[in-house]
């Protein structure tokens, strides 16, 4: 399933960036059919849910616009920087966990979260320099 689900991601990302159309609301509709199946389970099964309404904030508000965000991605940088974004939800997901359930990370989490979070930093850093400097190679000089 895991190598599966890279696979898939990798080929909607590249088409998405082949084809250079909106493809944001596509994305929003592969929520729909989470959400009715949750509906479904918590409607027949009954499942308690502590804190609820951070739950339905998470799938209502932060899923699409996220979706909504890596599927416009494509249209603006690269395939694989798109796919780096993809690992933030991996290093935000403790994150949000920690914040608001008050449930610690662990150690390695924090490393690993930082490191990718540096990475992402670093390479729009880099990103932003180069942009820059091709930029300034390109501009029309007068003589003086």
């Amino acid at each position: 399933m895991a190598l599966c689900s890279a696979f898939m991601i990798a080929a909607a990302i590249t088409i998405s960036r082949a084809s250079g159309k909106d493809m944001g609301f596509t994305a929003l509709i592969g929520v729909v059919l989470p959400l009715a199946v949750a509906a479904l389970m918590v409607s027949k099964v009954g499942f308690h849910v502590n804190a609820p309404w951070w739950i339905v904030f998470n799938g209502a508000v932060i899923m699409p616009i996220s979706f909504f965000c890596l599927a416009n991605g494509p249209k603006y940088i690269s395939g694989p920087e798109v796919a780096m974004f993809y690992l933030l939800e991996t290093v935000l997901a403790p994150v949000w966990v920690w914040m608001i359930f008050a449930e610690a990370p662990s150690r390695n989490s924090l490393i690993g979260g930082a490191i990718l979070i540096m990475t992402l930093i670093g390479h729009s850093l880099w990103q932003l320099h180069e942009g820059r400097k091709r930029r300034a190679t390109f501009a029309v000089s007068h003589p003086a």
